[in-house]
Parts: C-alpha cells; sequence; structure tokens
C-alpha cells in the first residue's frame, strides 16, 4: 500500500483523485489547528533555551537526518550543549515512559524498533542527550530538567510540531522529488502546503539551491565526505577503496528510507553494481531477510544499519554520508541563536 501511495504522490494519476475529498479535508485540518496555536488558543511551551527545528513539508526522505547531525556538531565546535527532541516512532515499553510520555534515547542499549530509526541514530553519533515524546514541549522540559548544562535544543522533524515554540525555523526540500503532485496528504506527500516555506527561516535545498522553491532565504546542501563503514564493527573504507574491492563481486544494495532510489542511483554513480533491495521507511528488519545467501557483499544506509547491527555480519557495510552546507549557512544559524555575538558560547 505504501509503495503504491508513493507512486501515486509523484504524478495526478486516478489515485490522487480519488483520494482528494480525503486531502482537502486533511489540509483544512492542519490550517485550523494552525491558526489555533497563533492565535495562542492552543498552548505553545517555551524552552529557556533557544530551540532550532528543523523538519519538512512533505512525508519521505528529505535529508533532514544528515542536516541536523551538522547542526549539531557545528554548535558543539562552537562551544554549544545542544540537545535534541524528536517524535520517535518505535513502540517505547511502558515503563520507559515518564507521566508525560517522554522517553530518553541511551545510545548504547536503545534500540530502533522500540525508539525509532532517526533518535537512534543521532544519539549514537552525535552523543548528545535525545530525549523523545509525541508532546515535543514536555520532551523539552524533560531534557533540560535532566540535562542543566544544554543551553540550545534541535528538534528534529519539528516543523509541524507547534507545541514547542521555536526561535529558528528549517525546512528541507528533497531537490530532486520536490513536492511531488503537490498535493496533500493523502493524495499527495504534503503535510502542509508549499506557501509554508515562505514563512521558515531558511530552506536547504537537498541536492542544490533552486529559483523555483519559494523560501526568504535558501541554502544548498550536498551529501558529500563519504566513506563505507562495516555494520558489525569499526572498520572503515574510503568509498574508491571499497569500490574496488567490491568489484566483480555479488553486492546487494538495502534501503528502507523513504526515497531508496536516490540512495541505490548514488552508488551506481560511486561504482557499486548491485542488486536493489528496496523496503518502507522505518521498515523494521528480520535477520532472515538479509541472509541473502547469494550475496557477497551488502550494503545499506547508516539509518538501516543501526537497526540491523544486532544481526550484522561481516558482509554487511553502510554508507556513512555528512551533509555539506556553504559557511554562510553557518553565520547564519549561529546569528540567529546568539544575537549580536560571534555565535561562539562563552566558555
Amino acid at each position: 500500500m505504501s509503495e503504491w501511495l508513493e507512486r501515486e504522490w509523484q504524478k495526478l494519476g486516478g489515485g490522487a483523485l480519488v483520494l482528494l475529498p480525503f486531502a482537502i479535508v486533511f489540509r483544512v485540518a492542519v490550517a485550523i489547528r494552525r491558526s489555533l496555536y497563533r492565535a495562542r488558543i492552543l498552548p505553545q511551551g517555551r524552552a529557556r533555551v533557544p530551540v532550532v527545528v528543523v523538519g519538512n513539508i512533505s512525508v519521505g526522505g528529505t535529508g533532514k537526518t544528515p542536516l541536523v547531525l551538522a547542526i549539531v556538531e557545528l554548535l558543539q565546535a562552537r562551544g554549544w550543549n545542544p540537545g535534541v527532541v524528536a517524535r520517535g516512532y518505535g513502540r517505547v515499553p511502558r515503563r520507559e515512559h515518564d507521566p508525560l510520555g517522554v522517553v530518553r534515547v541511551y545510545p548504547d542499549i536503545a534500540t530502533p524498533e522500540h525508539f525509532g530509526d532517526e533518535p537512534v541514530l543521532i544519539a549514537r553519533r552525535a552523543r548528545v542527550p535525545v530525549f523523545i515524546g509525541a508532546d515535543r514541549s514536555a520532551a523539552a522540559r524533560a531534557l533540560l530538567d535532566a540535562h542543566a548544562e544544554v543551553d540550545v535544543l534541535v528538534s528534529d522533524d519539528g516543523l509541524q510540531h507547534y507545541a514547542l515554540a521555536r526561535d529558528l525555523e528549517i525546512a528541507v526540500v528533497d531537490g530532486e522529488r520536490r513536492f511531488g503532485n503537490g498535493l496533500p496528504l493523502p493524495a499527495g506527500p504534503l503535510r502542509e502546503p508549499v506557501s509554508r516555506l515562505r514563512e521558515v527561516d531558511a530552506v536547504v535545498v537537498n541536492g542544490g539551491a533552486s529559483d523555483s522553491i519559494p523560501a526568504r532565504r535558501q541554502f544548498a546542501m550536498q551529501l558529500g565526505r563519504e566513506r563505507f563503514v562495516s555494520v558489525a564493527g569499526n572498520r572503515e573504507a574510503p568509498v574508491d577503496e571499497f569500490v574496488a574491492a567490491a568489484r566483480g563481486r555479488r553486492v546487494v544494495a538495502v534501503a528502507g528510507i523513504g526515497n531508496p532510489g536516490r540512495f541505490f542511483d548514488h552508488l551506481a554513480r560511486l561504482g557499486v553494481a548491485a542488486r536493489r533491495l528496496a523496503f518502507a521507511d522505518h521498515h523494521a528488519y528480520q535477520p532472515a531477510e538479509l541472509r541473502l545467501a547469494d550475496a557477497e557483499v551488502i550494503v545499506m544506509t547508516e539509518k538501516d544499519a543501526v537497526k540491523c547491527a544486532a544481526f550484522a555480519d561481516a558482509r554487511m557495510w553502510f554508507l556513512r554520508v555528512e551533509a555539506i552546507v556553504p559557511p554562510d549557512f553557518d553565520d547564519f544559524l549561529l546569528a540567529r541563536i546568539a544575537p549580536g555575538a560571534d555565535g561562539s558560547q562563552a566558555a
């Protein structure tokens, strides 16, 4: 069903038209909900520290997680102590919840199936406090109560979570797929209308800036600084070394992300010839699915790797990428959270 929907979202076909009445209801509900927050009829919690929201107006992969990691690393490099709040899409055991449904993600013991793919990946890569909860405002309060040293919050996928007030909104757009057929859910991929991009502080376009995307301020983002990493250990290999070693071997590429085609095509551009195996976004892998007796090498995304680490074998590798943004993005971000200063946090 999800694969059919994603195909329909990229065109104005019969499926989209059938779902259009539901999309109209969704669009109206979204507009009413946002109006209630703007009119302060629905309460909005404000954290004691600056809040940077990173999100998107469409469902599916846009490159948001690499940007969140890049922002966290930038803040750390400038002396800040960031924390991250996120929604989480796992099935967290009830015993892990606080009274408001907030859960802390411990990087060494949290599992993606319970805590969600992205929160676990961020916690393991960034090694900063990560708290998840349906109520972002409650998650922010819990994180700040537990970590007095945190002086800036990054809200991952938080654009539509208006219960948490924000100091800076950044929307990420997939430069290839853009906005699909331009329709709201479920007839199209849009959570909010494209016009919402005119209201955010900055739009970051994964794949390069575009004049056709409405934005007050726009930055181009590329994914780079790539290397292959063993899922079962800490071995790393430069791209050219890995490609040479994989040449002539039976390689299977695996992806359970919002846009698996982008990953597969990128591997091909790097020179990795592989059979493609796509799964739904947030897919919970089972060991039997990746036994793949015919495969000598299995390549996946880092988001997939965190879900396969418990049963990984020596054939499994993931491609680690980093978001590369221009220096003026760094300057813009730091100026917004520390106006009047150089963006560095005092020691």
